[in-house]
């Protein structure tokens, strides 16, 4: 922040400043940032190229932009290098960034998140998904969310992962399995229904023409069969009674006799 006038123990590391430089030497230079106390620039910290000496940089009476980088009893210790927006010290696994894809390689994308060095985001970790090349997924510029995986100071390596910052599909997932389910219940009462048909009994075959005259034949014949049984019982039937009014009309005309 921009600050002239705020008391000394308000000051935080990364503040930002608006001063006049007092003096020059051969460290350094002074700086009237409205404090108690001076505001002091080591000549290491007047840019970012090496710098032989103080008076190429800045002049006494020259207004500077400074930033905050130590608060002590007798002096604030100035920088007129902008800070990273993360220092080393600040990055820890497992903590979410913001950033910008700085550059696209085969096996993954370096992103820019303020820190000294860009991090690295793998292609493995870019999505939940696979990803054959991650220019598939992101390009030069876009503004991503990552999860801190790995700090290495030694070696000034940052490990990202997008996949880790975004949520996971499973939730997506359980959303369509319950929606199976709902369906499948609907399912599940098609095929009792089906079972409730198939449990009525097989079904016939269907016959073929000849089959269908074949049969019908032989209902004739049954049919003729019948009635010459039924006409030979009746027959019998007759001859039978006839017989017995015979006997009875003979037997009664011996009794008479």
């Amino acid at each position: 922040m921009d600050n002239l006038t705020a008391p000394e123990g308000a000051l935080q590391p990364k503040d930002r400043l608006t001063g006049k430089v007092i003096k020059t030497t051969i460290a350094g230079a002074i700086v009237d940032i409205g404090q108690a106390v001076p505001g002091v620039i080591h000549i290491s910290q007047l840019q970012k190229d090496p710098v032989n000496r103080v008076e190429d940089v800045v002049q006494p009476g020259q207004d500077v932009n400074v930033w905050v980088r130590r608060v002590r009893d007798d002096r604030v210790e100035l920088t007129m290098i902008e800070p990273m927006g993360m220092e080393w010290n600040e990055l820890k696994p497992e903590m979410v960034v913001k950033g910008k894809v700085a550059r696209l390689e085969s096996y993954g994308a370096f992103v820019d998140i303020g820190a000294e060095r860009p991090g690295l985001v793998h292609v493995s970790e870019i999505a939940h998904g696979y990803v054959k090349s991650p220019s598939e997924v992101l390009k030069e510029g876009d503004e991503v969310e990552a999860m801190i995986l790995e700090v290495n100071r030694r070696k000034k390596q940052i490990r990202l992962s997008i996949k880790a910052a975004q949520p996971k599909p499973e939730e997506s997932l359980a959303e369509v399995n319950r929606g199976e389910g709902r369906r499948g219940k609907g399912r599940k009462g098609n095929k009792t229904d089906q079972h409730i048909i198939e449990d009525e009994g097989p079904k016939e075959p269907e016959l073929t023409a000849f089959e269908i005259a074949w049969r019908e034949a032989l209902a004739k014949s049954d049919k003729k069969n019948g009635a010459l049984i039924k006409a030979k019982k009746t027959k019998v039937a007759v001859s039978e009674e006839r017989e017995e009014i015979f006997d009875r009309t003979l037997k009664n005309r011996i009794t008479d006799d």
